[in-house]
């Protein structure tokens, strides 16, 4: 991460922000303008997350041995027993072909330790798809934005919202706040701290025992209306 890293100054801090924004909402499909904007906008988040790991018992472990969601490191997942978290994860995974090496490198964190935070925000997001059940169409991913903001209080989550339901229909839009938005406030709000657990270490437990442990509410399917 060392290698990666780009040091700021305020003013060239703001204007990332600024360019990311209005690029992303040009083309939310541009996941490194998205993450940009998460790294410029949420370091004072990304603080309160690293205070809180280093309280946590599991959240010190994580940041003393710095897991990485990559392929080398969570493969194993791909062996695990079909009822576990590890499976669950590994076909959430292989049904979308979607690889956890893919995720854009962290670049404007002022210290080692809050790049690491920063990244591991980014890595820990399709364990939470599984865990709470979320697709990951424009309703689920904004769906879990809510979740992210309730537990890391990150800027982008929000705007990441407003932008989503700006670009939603008419029934969609009526769907995530009838549905989608209630629900995400309270399980956000109702889990455990989820930042401060060390994922890899659950995979071989089964997938409803870990949501009752952590407290998670998975996202139950919308009612149709007739």
């Amino acid at each position: 991460m060392e290698g990666t890293r780009i040091h700021l100054k305020g003013w060239q801090q703001a204007a990332v922000a600024l360019g990311s924004a209005l690029g992303a909402l040009m083309d939310p499909r541009r996941a490194d303008l998205i993450a940009a904007l998460g790294e410029t906008t949420g370091k004072p988040a990304f603080q309160r997350v690293l205070e809180r790991m280093k309280n946590s018992p599991e959240g010190r472990e994580v940041l003393l041995e710095r897991p990485r969601v990559i392929s080398a490191k969570v493969s194993h997942a791909w062996d695990m027993p079909e009822n576990t978290f590890g499976s669950a994860y590994a076909r959430f995974m292989g049904s979308r072909n979607f690889s956890p090496d893919d995720r854009p490198p962290v670049r404007f964190m002022d210290t080692e330790e809050l790049a690491y935070v920063a990244t591991r925000a980014r890595e820990v997001h399709d364990f939470w798809h599984v865990l709470f059940g979320l697709p990951t169409n424009l309703l689920g991913e904004s769906a879990l934005k809510v979740v992210e903001f309730e537990q890391m209080l990150l800027p982008m989550c929000l705007l990441s919202v407003f932008g989503g339901s700006a670009r939603f229909s008419e029934k969609q839009r009526a769907r995530f706040f009838q549905h989608y938005f209630p629900w995400a406030t309270q399980a956000g709000l109702r889990c455990t701290d989820l930042m401060c657990l060390y994922y890899e270490k659950h995979f071989d437990e089964d997938l409803d025992d870990v949501r009752k442990q952590w407290g998670i509410i998975p996202c139950p399917e919308p009612k149709l209306k007739s």
